[in-house]
């Protein structure tokens, strides 16, 4: 249950203001509700599916204190992606041939692969070792958070701003990801040690925010 609600949280919050949340919202645009969600539903389920089978393959080739140290690093840079942004890139323009179901199905799958809410899905695989649990709960809150960008998306935007949004979960992200590495150096190094590497890690987390921060205002302004 527990690998469930947090598959669920962190796909849910990973989602928001993502790229495929904001194709759901385009997608509405054109086609009706229910069969976008149709379609992103049955996309997330077979794109998450191949990524809980990766994450369960890696635990049965690679040591599990290093995969669960790169799962942790992984959940920060999940973080610095969220703080840097994404954009459509006009998927909700491109013609098809097939009905709506389909056309909008194709598009998630595409749009998914490789994406942060895949790369997390992958990781809590690994973390968590639950593989039905973790799709269930990725799954879940993929389509819950298309549902919101679907639904209300639009008065959301007017009453919370986008940027509390976007630093809420970049947090989260970041504050797990921390709590992980803590986790796995502390049965291998001394306590002192370990939170120099913390501090070192977070002093890089904060330059990378800082950089990324100062890049998405210089292309605001131009």
């Amino acid at each position: 249950m527990v690998a469930i609600i947090a598959s669920f949280i962190f796909v849910l919050l990973a989602e928001m203001g993502d790229k495929t949340q904001l194709l759901a919202m385009a997608f509405a645009t054109r086609y009706s509700a229910h069969k976008v969600l149709i379609a992103v539903f049955f996309a997330t389920l077979l794109n998450h599916a191949l990524a809980v089978a990766a994450g369960h393959y890696l635990t049965t080739v690679v040591p599990m204190d290093i995969i669960s140290f790169i799962a942790a690093l992984s959940f920060i840079i999940f973080g610095l992606w969220t703080i840097r942004g994404d954009k459509l890139d006009r998927e909700d323009k491109k013609v098809s041939l097939f009905g709506p179901v389909m056309t909008v199905g194709i598009a998630f799958f595409l749009a998914e692969m490789g994406d942060k809410t895949q790369l997390a899905t992958i990781s809590l695989a690994v973390e968590y070792r639950s593989m039905l649990h973790v799709l269930i709960g990725t799954t879940l809150g993929m389509v819950v958070a298309d549902a919101i960008g679907i639904s209300i998306g639009i008065v959301m935007r007017k009453h919370i701003p986008k940027g509390a949004i976007k630093w809420i979960s970049a947090s989260i992200f970041i504050l797990f990801g921390l709590s992980g590495v803590h986790r796995v150096l502390s049965g291998h190094i001394g306590s002192t040690y370990v939170w120099l590497a913390i501090t070192f890690i977070i002093a890089c987390t904060a330059y990378c925010a800082r950089y990324l921060i100062r890049k998405n205002s210089r292309l605001v302004v131009s």
